[in-house]
């Protein structure tokens, strides 16, 4: 598996918007992804940073949702006015959840 890390910088008020628009505009679109596994959105209410983590199933797939990926942060930027901070990628060593 394979973890694409979006961080973003902002207001903690416009944080809920930002959420807003994950789950109603980018959520139905990842799921359309192939390989696409899972998201995190992840949010500190005291600093204003985001985080989206979004799951492949491989390195392929994650590669080919790249362009879709900058269309949806930048959109994702704006619903929340916020800037985009970092874009980093990785290789999922360990994942665990109880079943």
């Amino acid at each position: 598996m394979f973890a694409r890390m979006n961080t973003f910088d902002g207001s903690p008020d416009r944080l809920d918007d930002a959420l807003r628009n994950v789950r109603e505009q980018v959520l139905p679109q990842l799921h359309q992804q192939d390989g696409f596994k899972g998201l995190m959105f992840l949010a500190n209410y005291q600093s204003g940073e985001l985080q989206l983590m979004s799951l492949w199933e491989s390195a392929q797939s994650m590669r080919a949702s790249e362009e879709e990926a900058k269309r949806l942060r930048a959109e994702v930027a704006e619903a929340g006015d916020q800037e985009i901070a970092n874009v980093e990628r990785y290789d999922v060593v360990l994942f665990e959840t109880p079943s």
